[in-house]
């Protein structure tokens, strides 16, 4: 197998000084995701040196370092890491003639990036690469640009931020073909003064495309104009996606079902009728924007249609697990890796399409919503009509931040607000029954995911999708 790198390569591309020759088949910075042939990068920072892991990596089979100081074992030795880490996905890109996609946007980021890689994967098998979980930050992007292969036919890479300015260096770094903006809503806005202000952030991906480049934005968005400007500044070719008229990529009709989508969707001249096989209006849309990724870079449309109806597995983003519960079975919906108001809207949606089976229950359980700012408490209150309008039967709650939607609640819904994951765990092990439907979803540091894993520990079946 032709590999990676090699240490010749790694010092071509970064200026460091080889100290034993090696071949790596991946690049990592974390010394647990070791698995046997990697090359270990010694990353450091304000909270930890990489160099303390070096001899862990070592012992776990990586097949040499990146480091900033002497190591035992082969390694390629560099002034900065960080900076060698950014040159050697630099060398990553330019080496390779892979069409490269940039997914970015307040919601949707790594579902649609996920369905992209579905989807080309079809037309072009083990030959495309795209980041993995959600690396999508400073560090994130340059390891997923460094782990790609040569010979990569199509990359795809998740690019977030949650200031501005953060974007700019990301999509330099990939400069990308095709730039993405899923969808702009208030994600973090204790940063951003405007929600005006976030869709700048976000367009800003748009400035690493090449002249003609492609620059595929929401049309149904109220800052759809906003977009389109600043992509035509950067003389990218636009393309808009979404459900209204007008729109490049349009869903000319389409059927929302408990657990997944059907839609007939019209780009130009062409016209396709497929399924997506993950349940919600929104993914409506990720779909029309995963198919104008994929004309643009000259994929198979009817193949990223089958692709899409397999789509039904996506951990923390709409899986769907079926658990032992009672005297049987509940459906657990796994939303838990994140959460702002837009999605948390759209997650109630998919819960209220859900009809239980044999008189179970809709059960929510929601944690706070991070980065909010003032607007915090305002946006938490106003999901109550959300849950009102799902037909949520009893709620779990999870930290302060839901101490406004509590109030706003009142007595229209069984309300049980705890203070942590470990707390919520307990409720939900005592609420759970037969044929009740289970919504999870809460931002990240909410720790939900440890829900689902409990939840599914106890598994009855096979955790497909019902």
């Amino acid at each position: 197998m032709t590999p990676l790198w090699t240490s010749a390569d790694i010092a071509a591309a970064t200026g460091g000084a080889v100290f034993g020759d090696f071949s790596a088949s991946g690049v990592t910075f974390d010394s647990r995701e070791v698995i046997g042939g990697e090359v270990f990068v010694a990353l450091t920072g304000e909270a930890t040196d990489g160099h303390r892991f070096a001899a862990q990596a070592a012992a776990r089979g990586a097949a040499g370092m990146l480091v900033s100081e002497t190591v035992d074992g082969p390694h390629v030795r560099v002034a900065d890491t960080m900076a060698a880490l950014t040159a050697l996905a630099a060398a990553a890109r330019d080496r390779s003639p892979a069409k490269r996609i940039g997914v970015t946007g307040s919601v949707g980021k790594t579902g649609t990036k996920e369905a992209l890689k579905a989807a080309l994967t079809r037309f072009a098998p083990d030959a495309v690469h795209a980041s993995v979980k959600s690396y999508n930050n400073h560090t994130g992007v340059p390891l997923s640009l460094a782990r790609m292969p040569a010979d990569t036919r199509f990359g795809v890479f998740e690019m977030g931020m949650n200031h501005a300015g953060e974007l700019p260096a990301l999509t330099a770094l990939v400069k990308p073909d095709v730039a993405v903006v899923t969808w702009v809503a208030s994600a973090h806005r204790e940063f951003f003064a405007s929600e005006a202000d976030i869709a700048d952030a976000k367009a800003e991906i748009f400035s690493g495309l090449p002249p003609g480049g492609t620059a595929i934005i929401p049309h149904d968005n109220i800052h759809a104009a906003r977009l389109r400007a600043a992509a035509q500044a950067c003389g990218a070719n636009i393309v808009s996606f979404g459900m209204t008229p007008g729109a490049d990529v349009m869903a000319e009709s389409f059927a929302l079902h408990p657990d997944c989508s059907c839609v007939t969707a019209r780009l130009g001249d062409e016209k396709l009728t497929f399924k997506v096989g993950m349940a919600g209006r929104h993914w409506v849309g990720n779909a029309l924007a995963v198919l104008a990724a994929v004309k643009a870079v000259g994929g198979d449309l009817a193949l990223a249609g089958l692709a899409l109806a397999d789509l039904n597995d996506l951990a923390g983003r709409g899986r769907r697990l079926r658990v032992a519960a009672g005297s049987g079975q509940a459906i657990v919906i796994d939303e838990s890796y994140n959460a702002n108001p837009a999605s948390m809207a759209a997650s109630l949606a998919v819960l209220g399409d859900v009809v239980p089976a044999r008189g179970g229950r809709r059960l929510a359980l929601l944690g706070g919503m991070k980065e909010l700012g003032d607007l915090s408490d305002g946006f938490h209150a106003d999901l109550a009509p959300a849950m009102i309008a799902a037909k949520v039967t009893v709620a779990v709650l999870v930290g302060p931040e839901m101490k406004p939607l509590v109030a706003s609640l009142g007595r229209q819904i069984d309300v049980r607000h705890v203070g942590d994951a470990a707390a919520a765990q307990r409720e939900v092990d005592r609420l759970l029954l037969a044929d009740d439907v289970l919504l999870i979803k809460g931002s990240n540091s909410i720790g939900l995911g440890g829900v689902v894993a409990a939840l599914a520990s106890r598994n009855a079946g096979s955790g497909d999708t019902p």
